[in-house]
């Protein structure tokens, strides 16, 4: 130490032992090791570290951000005046009991109307007169009665036609025991019939087949409650229904291979060997017959446009299903009419993903199997173009100086009328072909 100090330049501490330095350094030595606080034997010193910072306080019991963490929270006081809240009753349009509720609201605010309040959205639950009834709507007294069809319109206005909770608090003891399904059916029959006399706007008739959701339910409980047995044996029905289906197609292919064989070998016979001389002229003869053949029309190969456009799956199967499913479009379309029916659909603005309700599902699918249509039509149309336009350059090559007009009667519509006759520069007031 003496050593250091003399290198440092620094000035060194007196030999002397005295009374009062020999106290102090003992004091000192039992502060330090009172406050030391020793590792346990076993724990690594970078987890120690992190017990304890650099003053060796004890860590807190919850964790906090504050003090001597990473952050340091100040706090920003501003000089204007907090705003002024109230506690201001109000009330909610939806309620008819004008209960009064209360909220905080701030002073500066202006008073509006509660802002839950517009989704409230109530249905329009039709209403019939006594003599609308007896005239239209009375029916099978065994069925239904006026007063059950008064408590059915009662229950739906009260309960925004949630048939599960009507089904629920039907009055058993004076109006007898109905089901969902019945009150689904009476209702849309009184519903339809209403649309009908009534002078409204909404013409529509709802059709709702009860026994059809009778028998489905039936069978959604039969499905439910088959036993871990017969959803083996159905399984493995099944794998042998897919063997089957595999060896009749294995079968069909190979009867169709023997068929091709058996047409193409009484097609050809058994000719006799040619000499090569004789060859040599069928080669000839052969060439010439391909020179004066006629090239085989592309109109004449195109594919039935009766059958073009779409046919979407009916998703009938067990089970719960999506609406949005049927909206898909099946594995059979191709990338190229794929993405022609995409190119169609923003060309006409229509919305490639609409709600999947019932008529906007069959619309567009309607509207999609439309459009595929016209794309084939659009390249037939194209076809029938390069058709003539090739036809009119062999009848100018084979007789030059001869120009081949397209007869009007050739031609349909006045549009496409008109687009060949542009493209065939056809004169319009030729209604006959000239050469």
């Amino acid at each position: 130490m003496a050593d250091v100090m003399d290198i440092l330049d620094l000035q060194q501490p007196s030999t002397e032992l005295t009374k009062e330095a020999l106290l102090n350094s003992r004091k000192k030595a039992i502060f330090d090791r009172v406050k030391a606080v020793k590792r346990p034997e076993g724990m690594h010193r970078e987890v120690f570290a992190l017990l304890y910072n650099d003053n060796k306080d004890a860590p807190p019991l919850l964790p906090t951000d504050t003090g001597a963490g990473y952050k340091q929270v100040k706090a920003r006081l501003g000089m204007k005046k907090v705003r002024k809240w109230e506690w201001e009753p109000f009330t909610n349009p939806a309620r008819k009991d004008g209960a009064v509720f209360h909220h905080w609201r701030r002073t500066s605010d202006e008073p509006k109307e509660y802002l839950f309040a517009q989704f409230n959205k109530q249905l329009n639950i039709p209403t019939y007169t006594a003599n609308e009834y007896s005239t239209h709507l009375k029916s099978n007294p065994t069925k239904w009665t006026k007063p059950q069809t008064d408590h059915l319109f009662e229950l739906a206005n009260k309960f925004d036609l949630r048939f599960v909770v009507m089904a629920d608090r039907w009055d058993r003891a004076n109006h007898g025991t109905k089901t969902v399904e019945d009150l689904k059916e009476r209702y849309y029959e009184v519903l339809s019939i209403l649309n009908k006399v009534k002078s409204s706007g909404d013409k529509k008739v709802y059709a709702y087949d009860a026994e059809h959701e009778r028998k489905r339910k039936e069978q959604l409980t039969k499905l439910f409650d088959r036993t871990p047995k017969q959803i083996e044996e159905e399984q493995m029905l099944l794998n042998e229904l897919k063997k089957i289906e595999a060896r009749k197609k294995e079968r069909d292919r190979k009867t169709q291979d023997l068929q091709k064989l058996i047409s193409q070998a009484d097609q050809q016979g058994d000719p006799a060997p040619n000499p090569p001389s004789s060859r040599k002229q069928d080669k000839k003869l052969n060439k010439k017959k391909l020179q004066n053949q006629i090239r085989p029309s592309r109109v004449d190969s195109m594919v039935n446009l009766e059958s073009a456009g779409i046919k979407f799956n009916d998703l009938r199967g067990t089970g719960v299903s999506l609406r949005s499913q049927r909206m898909k479009l099946p594995a059979n379309v191709g990338q190229k009419k794929t993405k022609a029916l995409e190119q169609t659909l923003n060309e006409f603005k229509v919305d490639p993903a609409p709600p999947p309700t019932d008529e906007v599902c069959n619309a567009f699918n309607e509207l999609r199997s439309d459009m595929v249509l016209l794309c084939e039509l659009r390249t037939a149309l194209a076809d029938c173009k390069f058709e003539l336009e090739s036809l009119k350059h062999q009848f100018e090559a084979v007789c030059p100086g001869k120009t081949l007009n397209v007869p009007l009667s050739l031609i349909n519509t006045p549009n496409i009328k008109q687009e060949v006759m542009e493209e065939m520069n056809v004169d319009e007031l030729s209604q006959t072909p000239t050469i």
